[in-house]
């Protein structure tokens, strides 16, 4: 607002550029009012904007000088909180750059618990009086159970502070005294009351505990992840090893370097909420579990745990990708575990892939990177073997335990009885190792009863009001779903398309069903489904790794979550029901990913004494694919892919970026998707596809299209986006994603 008449400008106040944590093009303008001390370069702050307060960050850069006075508004206050560092700021810029997102959009997630900007909740404690001072100066009379109480807090507790209050607990258990001695000295004017800002504890991990003893290539490999951290400089490291090789004890190793430097360690677990074993593995290797930071903390957790990362209280986390993004004012070392695993690419929002933005991390922050996987992706492997990372192999199993044998059933040959899934020789499979008193998994990555629903009369096919997608029928809970957008309704009891009563059938198996027919076939066996249905969250989750380990479960059914990492000395079989699943569409990357999927699912099999069997039910047993797992030529495969893959400049050897254009106006959407058709940059090594329907061309009531850019290697895409997007002018009604690395083609 213009100045009324007489009212005098404040003139020469300093001026600081502040980041919202909003989707916005870039920092805003504010003064520092009379009253404030300037606040430094990351500063937390409260800042007007439109008719509300809103916190943001003090960002690099110098504000517009031009800018007229009368149209800046003043910083509220200065939030007292650890400024964000240097390098966090410059991980945002770095990331909203390169994913040609708003970097306010990157900030929000760096500010992910609002709360913890806020100060620590307080809580009533005691300290000692001036009179409790005096008796302990001039040693006035009191009783010795009182003197103990007077002395634990000028010393012991007092860690050179004198006036700080404590808990009544804390000073009855340091003094050895009962709270009713506490209340007696504060009526004798003793004690006073005082609050205390609550911190939450962190347990400190205990570097003198040994970990369990190492083979010797393990500890070749922990030697040099230890010099890698003992630098104090940036370098990547492959730890490659087969299933069952010990590589988290050898990257461990890693970790307690790292933290004897003094430094914070960051761990990437692609399903953090499902690692209970890793964590059990973690908390004997020190003593203490890590922090941790995942979507299903409590907000109180949250908060602690963002408010001790930044105060540099937490040394160790272990998280999922959103970790990358927490205040670590001193960060030594980053591991992602499973590198390969597609969960590392967030798909929605800001749209990265937290396996490459940890490369990132690490390198502004001069810390080691270490990549961990039985089954690297290609791109991970090409940066190895072009010498852009270090690597280190563990090419056999830990403690004497050898690979499991690979074999497939061609069920052209052999193929399930009518109306099963299940082939004979996996059916007796199961039996034998459940006879020998071992346990037996059965791998089928698609939940549900079954992915399809069909009307017999018809043909009517159930499918989503919202997205490209056939409804599965969950029939434990008697509902069909959509496993896209959450739509569930209940099974109808006729055909909506025909009204045809009791004529839904359900087509293909999900787990349920295989859950089903496993209780046909073997009735007095202990079975256990694994999925993201029956294993909510980390209790859970827990729960099920504690009654297979303690063999209260004979036959394990599961999806993809049964890949991740578990360790079950007794399993000896594992029968994936369709190996051909994932090998369908014409997904660029659809035979590395089954291949990396089915061999970590077989890498669950015969992990101790005895040895480990893994059958592969298949229509195409001659497939690459298969004949990789059976030989056990992962590097073989990994090599073909990429010859396959290099004359056309396709990942690792160019680079791609998808545009999703969305809209609920069918015809807007095509317009747009139209336009920026037309508008498509060309020239020596860029190629553009599209616009085509999306695989998904309705996902949650939104028409979606896409276009793919293609260019080489030594082409910068980003440039080349920004400045097509410039010329299409795209409504508010319609959103263009952008997705620099696409992983999914859906």
């Amino acid at each position: 607002m213009p100045p009324t008449a007489g009212e005098a400008l404040p003139q020469g106040r300093p001026r600081r550029r502040v980041l919202l944590p909003l989707p916005l093009a870039g920092a805003y303008d504010y003064r520092v009012p009379e009253d404030l001390d300037p606040p430094e370069l990351g500063a937390f702050v409260q800042v007007p904007l439109g008719g509300r307060e809103t916190i943001g960050v003090v960002w690099d850069g110098d504000a517009d000088p031009n800018l007229p006075e009368r149209r800046l508004k003043n910083i509220t206050a200065v939030l007292d909180v650890p400024p964000m560092t240097a390098t966090l700021r410059k991980f945002v810029d770095w990331v909203a750059a390169y994913t040609v997102s708003p970097p306010g959009a990157v900030l929000r997630m760096a500010m992910s618990s609002p709360s913890a900007l806020e100060p620590p909740a307080a809580k009533a404690g005691w300290r000692l009086s001036a009179a409790g001072r005096a008796v302990l100066a001039r040693g006035g009379k009191v009783t010795p159970t009182r003197m103990r109480v007077l002395e634990a807090l000028e010393g012991e507790l007092s860690q050179g502070d004198a006036n700080e209050a404590h808990l009544a607990t804390t000073i009855a258990s340091a003094a050895g005294v009962s709270s009713g001695v506490l209340r007696g000295m504060a009526e004798a004017g003793l004690l006073e009351p005082a609050l205390i800002a609550r911190a939450a504890e962190f347990p400190v991990p205990d570097l003198r505990k040994q970990g369990p003893a190492l083979a010797e290539d393990q500890q070749v490999a922990g030697a040099a992840l230890r010099q890698a951290v003992a630098t104090r400089g940036f370098g990547v490291t492959l730890l490659q090893g087969v299933t069952g090789s010990g590589k988290t004890e050898v990257y461990l190793e890693a970790v307690a370097e790292c933290l004897a430097q003094g430094r914070q360690a960051l761990v990437l677990l692609p399903e953090i909420a499902l690692s209970a074993q890793w964590l059990e593995r973690f908390e004997a290797r020190f003593g203490c579990p890590p922090a941790l930071w995942h979507s299903e903390l409590g907000s109180r957790r949250r908060r602690d745990t963002w408010r001790g990362v930044a105060e540099g209280r937490v040394q160790a986390l272990v998280g999922a990708r959103s970790a990358l993004f927490l205040p670590f004012p001193d960060l030594g070392l980053v591991v992602v575990d499973e590198e390969h695993e597609t969960s590392f690419k967030q798909e929605e929002g800001v749209i990265y892939s937290a396996r490459d933005m940890a490369v990132v991390r690490a390198r502004l922050n001069e810390a080691a990177c270490v990549l961990v996987s039985a089954t690297p992706s290609l791109e991970t492997l090409n940066n190895a073997e072009t010498g852009r990372y270090a690597s280190l192999n563990l090419p056999v199993r830990h403690g004497g335990a050898t690979l499991p044998k690979v074999s497939t059933i061609d069920q052209r040959v052999t193929p399930p009885e009518r109306g099963r899934f299940l082939s004979p020789p996996l059916v007796q499979a199961v039996r034998d190792a459940i006879g020998r008193g071992e346990q037996a998994m059965l791998f089928l990555n698609r939940r549900g009863y079954a992915p399809l629903t069909l009307c017999r009369t018809c043909g009517h096919r159930m499918r989503c009001p919202n997205c490209t997608a056939w409804l599965v029928e969950h029939r434990i809970q008697r509902r069909l779903q959509c496993h896209h957008c959450g739509h569930a309704e209940p099974i109808p009891p006729t055909c909506p398309e025909c009204g045809a009563e009791g004529s839904l059938t359900p087509l293909g198996p999900g787990v349920e069903r295989v859950q089903e027919e496993a209780s046909e076939l073997f009735p007095d066996v202990r079975r256990l489904v694994m999925a993201s249905d029956t294993l909510p969250g980390p209790a859970a989750a827990a729960e099920a790794a504690r009654a297979i380990q303690a063999r209260e479960v004979d036959l394990i059914i599961g999806t993809q979550i049964v890949a991740k990492g578990w360790h079950f000395p007794h399993l000896t079989l594992v029968g994936v029901v369709d190996a051909d699943l994932g090998l369908a569409g014409g997904d660029l990357r659809a035979a590395e990913r089954t291949v990396q999927l089915l061999h970590q699912v077989a890498g669950r099999a015969g992990r101790a004494e005895a040895p480990g069997q893994v059958m592969l039910q298949s229509w195409n047993p001659e497939h690459p694919v298969m004949q990789a797992l059976i030989s056990g030529d992962l590097e073989g495969f990994m090599a073909a892919e990429a010859d396959q893959r290099r004359p056309g400049h396709w990942p690792p050897f160019g680079r791609l970026a998808a545009l999703i254009v969305s809209g609920e106006d069918e015809r807007e959407t095509d317009a747009i998707a139209r336009d920026l058709g037309l508008e498509a940059p060309g020239g020596e090594g860029v190629e553009v596809l599209g616009p085509a329907p999306a695989p998904l061309a309705l996902l949650r009531g939104r028409h979606r299209r896409r276009l793919l850019i293609k260019v080489r290697r030594d082409v910068a895409v980003q440039p080349i986006l920004r400045e097509w997007l410039s010329r299409v002018r795209v409504p508010a009604s319609v959103k263009v994603q952008v997705d620099v690395d696409p992983v999914s083609f859906l």
